[in-house]
């Protein structure tokens, strides 16, 4: 079979393997700063590119181009770079294909750290950003500018689960003559192909569910080879070096083998926590992609093939009510990361998005009363028993 007939879960277990002189099954960890060269005439074309091979680990490394060729076949994208965290793939992707002067449309619902990244980071170096809202795709194409460059958006959002029309935006970008970057960290390849949709990036932190296990942090960013690699991308990473280590990339590698049987679970679990949660009477609105009552539950079950591991909910009586949920459990994890087999709980208003302004937060839906749950993979009963504590 070739390799564009297999499907993601096959390409999670068999793309990336390159076997030493050992042979060995389980994918090889290369725990080495720099690499040996047979002559001075051939360390002399790996540095200037007319010789493909290992350099120096900072920008190759063979576990992590390991790991960059098996999520680049998920993901259907040419080519991928692995960086250091999901921030930083963010970063990569800004510096290696923007410059000064040039402008970024934004979902106004984004990670709180992307948030500040856009407003406070990019400023300093002339780099302007208008953030409209992530369902209203006439508002994307009237923030429009003759300088913008990119698109920017996650979804389903963190942390509402709003649902962006991929398709419907990558039109706006392509008439308007400019990229379009997905963050599909709560989705992954498995649940959702923002390339095949008309995508052209796709960002990851790996730090989620691609490791799975809240073991090490790693980022990524997969487009086309004229973008990531002659595009500046990978020439950031290489000379910036916001680098994945061959551990991390090692761990995530074992991570993506079990990505499609995790994923299944945790959306099957969120589902049923969603509907749970829908019915109980202290809870004011359940945010969930698979829920009818989602307002873009339609498009979600277009462009994705469950809604996920992720749901948010408002507790009726605001940052008092919630806060009483979180410090009342005894099973669930109080703890900002998401995609980890045990499950999560987060006050997103005053942790992950509690650095941006409360006028920012209003505009995302970000009230004192929500909190988002990373659904994981304990018998659903005994998650809804530990919050039940705090509602009760």
């Amino acid at each position: 079979m070739s390799d564009d007939q297999l499907k993601p879960e096959t390409r999670a277990l068999r793309t990336g393997i390159h076997r030493s002189q050992f042979n060995e099954h389980s994918e090889a960890l290369f725990l080495t700063s720099s690499f040996v060269f047979d002559s001075a005439a051939q360390a002399a074309a790996r540095f200037s590119g007319e010789e493909s091979g290992n350099i120096y680990s900072r920008f190759t490394n063979p576990t992590v181009t390991a790991l960059e060729e098996r999520l680049a076949a998920m993901e259907g994208a040419e080519t991928c770079v692995a960086t250091s965290t999901g921030m930083s793939a963010i970063l990569a992707c800004i510096m290696g294909l923007l410059s000064a002067g040039d402008h970024v449309v934004a979902s106004q619902s984004l990670f709180g750290a992307t948030v500040n990244l856009f407003n406070n980071i990019l400023k300093k170096f002339n780099v302007q950003t208008t953030f409209v809202s992530a369902t209203d795709l006439n508002a994307w194409k009237a923030a429009v500018q003759p300088n913008t460059k990119l698109f920017f958006l996650e979804t389903p959002s963190n942390p509402l689960t709003e649902i962006s029309d991929i398709a419907g935006l990558a039109s706006i970008a392509r008439k308007s003559g400019v990229w379009l970057a997905v963050d599909n960290c709560f989705c992954t390849p498995i649940l959702q192909k923002p390339i095949e949709l008309g995508a052209d990036i796709v960002i990851h932190s790996a730090t989620k569910y691609l490791d799975g296990q809240g073991r090490v942090l790693g980022g990524a960013v997969l487009g086309s080879r004229e973008l990531m690699m002659d595009g500046g991308v990978y020439g950031f990473l290489r000379t910036a070096g916001p680098t994945l280590s061959a551990f991390n990339a090692w761990v995530i590698l074992k991570g993506l083998e079990t990505l499609k049987v995790r994923i299944d679970a945790h959306s099957r679990n969120a589902l049923q926590m969603a509907q749970w949660l829908a019915s109980h009477p202290k809870i004011e609105r359940v945010f969930y992609p698979g829920l009818q009552s989602h307002p873009q539950h339609a498009l979600a079950m277009r462009q994705q093939s469950t809604g996920g591991g992720i749901v948010s909910f408002e507790v009726k009586g605001g940052r008092e009510a919630a806060w009483r949920v979180i410090d009342n459990t005894r099973l669930v994890s109080i703890t900002a990361n998401l995609g980890d087999v045990k499950t999560t709980l987060t006050h997103p208003a005053t942790t992950t998005h509690g650095r941006i302004s409360q006028e920012a937060r209003d505009a995302a839906g970000i009230t004192d009363g929500l909190l988002r749950i990373a659904v994981g993979l304990e018998a659903v009963e005994d998650i809804q028993a530990d919050l039940a504590r705090g509602l009760s």
